[in-house]
């Protein structure tokens, strides 16, 4: 290493190229989004001691490339968020190379946790759920159609679609649940999850494979990244609503009617529901801060390797 200062490295990932900055160094460098761009990439890193590798979630064009970097620390940026922070430090114009200098200093500045290293295994589950989550989105969009249709033969077409879905996201259910159990450390997890009252086997195969941070994190941190964390927004003597924004909304999606179930049959969950009700807050508010509680659950019994309990019992 020819620079023992710690650097921050932002990247920007297009389908073709990386763009990489290292900060406070202020080097720039572009590689090939590929396999060969990767190792270049890993190789020029090696001259510095590196702290974090930014980067904004891009669906397919980062897999590889995490899977790659996944014996580095790196950080997953919310794209809203990163903006916002360039957009506060008075940086208006972007192009690859300025939004790779904008990842690097926020995340030296907010020093966002370090995920997990990800090992193919996880990679492989999160690319099931996202294609399920792909399934899912059509069948809605089908079902929405469903109203509108009044020719038998289409009918009968769009029948066979919603059947062709249910076909296809049983097929991904059955193989997410077999690779979870063919792995003890992820099978525990899913053991774990799924033992708090409100979250089935399917809830707990989506946060198995979509938050492989759970049991690393401080309850804040996980919520935070969820998106699950409430923002206030207070000025002087004005207050306004607290809201949530950003994280990770496949999470959110998954939480959300084991949220409506635990609301009801949760006993813990249950009085905390009744009770933030009771205090006149609205019904979705309430629901979000179910959905939060679960999540911090799932976080903390992982961590502390133990299954849930029902506290009342």
């Amino acid at each position: 290493m020819s620079d023992a200062l710690p650097q921050t490295i932002g990247i920007d990932i297009s389908k073709a190229t990386l763009d990489a900055h290292a900060y406070p160094a202020g080097s720039n460098q572009q590689f090939a989004n590929s396999a060969s761009g990767h190792k270049a990439l890993i190789a020029w890193l090696g001259q510095w001691s590196v702290e974090r590798v930014a980067y904004e979630a891009t669906g397919a064009y980062h897999r590889e490339f995490e899977q790659a970097l996944a014996d580095l620390p790196c950080v997953t940026l919310n794209p809203a968020r990163a903006r916002r922070f360039a957009q506060a430090a008075g940086t208006l114009a972007r192009t690859d190379r300025i939004d790779a200098v904008m990842l690097a200093r926020m995340a030296s500045t907010m020093q966002p946790p370090v995920r997990p290293a990800i090992n193919p295994e996880q990679a492989r589950l999160a690319e099931l759920i996202s294609a399920r989550d792909g399934l899912m989105r059509d069948r809605t969009a089908l079902k929405n159609q469903e109203k509108n249709l009044t020719i038998p033969l289409l009918k009968r077409q769009h029948k066979q679609r919603l059947n062709q879905i249910d076909q296809h996201v049983t097929a991904l259910d059955a193989e997410l649940a077999t690779s979870i159990a063919a792995d003890p450390q992820l099978a525990r997890r899913h053991e774990i999850i799924s033992s708090i009252a409100g979250l089935g086997p399917r809830t707990a195969n989506q946060l198995v494979a979509t938050m492989p941070e759970l049991g690393s994190l401080d309850n804040k941190q996980a919520a935070s990244l969820a998106g699950l964390a409430p923002v206030a927004r207070q000025s002087g003597q004005w207050k306004g609503r607290s809201f949530i924004q950003g994280g990770r909304a496949n999470v959110r999606r998954a939480l959300y009617m084991p949220a409506l179930v635990a609301a009801r049959f949760n006993p813990d969950l249950r009085e905390k529901y009744q009770h933030l009700i009771a205090s006149g807050k609205p019904a979705k508010v309430a629901i979000v801060a179910v959905m939060r509680k679960l999540l911090v659950t799932a976080n903390a019994l992982v961590k502390a390797d133990r299954m849930w309990v029902e506290k009342h019992a």
